[in-house]
């Protein structure tokens, strides 16, 4: 059995991570606020309303507070000679391949949010799909960009 891949993301990877489901989560908040509204114009049950807040409140706790480390401490990545190897999941592992003779472009992304963290993320392409390795260093993310296109041109050339 192949070993798991040894390289992990950034840990300022979970800042990013908490800030963006938080604000996310601000969209589910809009079913409470909803449900507040029709309670103000029509008589319907208020227990429902308490019902919805705790189930906000879990899925804010969840996704900010518990679901980044875990997601952090499962994701890893290797980039070999002859192949990239991810690994990410925590509930359902997903281990993916991507052998260099398919990689078509390596490039390095940073939105506003990764910029402020000075992160990036490298996406590889493949004739596929495009994959990602989310929240590296700038520096660990240009490095890895450079090392994926240089072994994905040698695997060209041979």
């Amino acid at each position: 059995m192949r070993l798991e891949p040894s390289q992990f993301l950034s840990e300022k990877a979970l800042p990013v991570w908490r800030l963006r489901a938080f604000v996310e989560s601000l969209f589910v908040a809009l079913v409470p606020i909803t449900y507040g509204i029709i309670i103000y114009f029509f008589s319907v049950p208020l227990w429902i309303l308490w019902i919805l807040l705790s189930g906000y409140i879990i899925y804010v706790v969840l996704t900010v507070v518990i679901i980044p480390p875990l997601r952090w401490k499962r994701w890893r990545y290797d980039v070999l000679a002859d192949e990239i190897d991810l690994q990410r999941g925590f509930f359902i592992r997903k281990r993916t391949l991507i052998p260099m003779s398919r990689v078509q472009h390596v490039d390095t992304e940073q939105g506003p949010l990764l910029r402020r963290y000075k992160l990036a993320a490298v996406s590889i392409s493949t004739a596929a799909t495009v994959h990602q390795i989310p929240s590296l260093t700038i520096e660990v993310a240009d490095e890895l960009r450079d090392r994926i296109a240089e072994l994905a041109a040698v695997v060209e050339d041979e």
